[in-house]
């Protein structure tokens, strides 16, 4: 988490009590720049960040990739994230697809399940070395 930078979040909602939502605005006062993924979420703007349709649609370099998606959708988003040159595929708790996982583990992701970048920030003592290094405040 402290190499990266680009966080695309599959699976972003515009509803506040949503938990990808939550984890959105988190991460972004945590400085990092996070890009919203979606049909539900292409073309609007999130507390400014721009949302777009799917990962090929997004301007330049993502570090990571967050899914909060149905596992069995997961292996078409590992593929895309593999085919932008993500370096980590983070699948949160429930979306995990072994598929997804073995086709990103060999092609060079590192791949983290059954966790929330959330919350691992706040357990791993990240939050304070983190938080305010961006622009999002």
């Amino acid at each position: 988490m402290r190499e990266t930078r680009r966080i695309a979040v599959v699976g972003a909602s515009v509803n506040p009590q949503r938990p990808v939502w939550q984890v959105m605005m988190v991460l972004a006062e945590h400085g990092y720049d996070v890009i919203p993924v979606g049909p539900k979420v292409a073309g609007k703007v999130i507390d400014g960040m721009p949302g777009y349709a799917s990962l090929a649609e997004i301007p330049g370099k993502v570090d990571m990739v967050d899914v909060f998606r149905n596992p069995q959708v997961v292996p078409e988003i590992a593929r895309q994230a593999i085919a932008i040159g993500a370096k980590t595929l983070w699948l949160q708790p429930g979306t995990v697809n072994l598929q997804a996982v073995t086709e990103a583990r060999d092609a060079g992701l590192q791949v983290i399940t059954e966790l929330c970048p959330k919350i691992e920030i706040y357990r791993s003592g990240l939050s304070a070395e983190l938080k305010g290094r961006g622009s999002h405040q």
